[in-house]
């Protein structure tokens, strides 16, 4: 909640990335000392949930999502997605663009996945029946994070594993089916009209920075920002840039 005496500015909603949970974000709510009500929900089956059956495609998420914003009475939001979570808030902008006071992309892509890339979301699938959470965590620790974090940051090396080893092993694969069959989001680009921040470390080698400058090109007034020794989770890596780079966006452009 904002602090004492602090003006309330609205509704700042974060998505999380594959294969994490939403206390990849715990950093960030540092931001509601600027007056912002921050919401970083647990995607289906991560961060120990259960009941819920495992999500099969971005639009279950997003369906999600909508229900979570419907349930707390918030009629519009500022809402980000890292890596998955951008797949995520594209889906949400098809779908319900009218909850959008503006839009957060961080180190994420307009484009559906290639051949190759299905053939690698296959892989993944098989390395979580063999092996679980900890499996994947061996495999994506190096892709996720930047090699600057790996050398001198062994913390955030450590907190990540954590994230991932946190959620069930069904919760992961129905990310991976999730994403494998998500629709390509290119042609929506030019209908985004809010305000929009997109984000991207140096070193992120999944979706790198010329994804990020092809999405601002697609989305008029874009702003765009590159975070150096950084990779594919910028918000962990180097939280104070990031959180003040989101606290300038959402003073003057929100």
């Amino acid at each position: 909640m904002p602090e004492s005496g602090v003006r309330p500015r609205g509704t700042l909603l974060l998505i999380h990335a594959f294969p994490l949970n939403a206390r990849m974000f715990d950093a960030q709510l540092a931001l509601a000392g600027l007056g912002w009500r921050v919401i970083a929900p647990h995607l289906r089956g991560f961060g120990g949930g259960t009941g819920d059956a495992p999500a099969t495609s971005v639009d279950d998420y997003a369906g999600d999502v909508i229900d979570l914003l419907d349930t707390l009475h918030i009629d519009e939001a500022v809402v980000g997605g890292v890596s998955m979570g951008g797949y995520i808030a594209f889906a949400i902008v098809r779908h319900a663009p009218r909850y959008f006071q503006a839009l957060i992309l961080s180190d994420t892509k307009s484009q559906a996945d290639t051949p190759e890339g299905i053939e690698g979301r296959k892989k993944m699938l098989q390395l979580v029946d063999e092996k679980g959470a900890p499996g994947v965590a061996e495999d994506m620790i190096p892709k996720l994070l930047g090699e600057t974090t790996r050398r001198t940051r062994p913390a955030v090396v450590d907190e990540v594993r954590s994230l991932i080893l946190a959620n069930s092993a069904d919760a992961i694969a129905g990310a991976v089916r999730a994403m494998m069959t998500r629709p390509d989001s290119a042609l929506l680009l030019p209908t985004i009209h809010c305000p929009t921040l997109i984000l991207v470390g140096e070193e992120d080698g999944i979706t790198p920075p010329a994804l990020a400058e092809e999405m601002q090109r697609g989305i008029a007034g874009a702003q765009l920002a590159v975070f150096p020794s950084a990779g594919h989770l910028p918000n962990l890596e180097t939280p104070d840039a990031f959180n003040a780079t989101l606290a300038q966006f959402l003073s003057h452009r929100v």
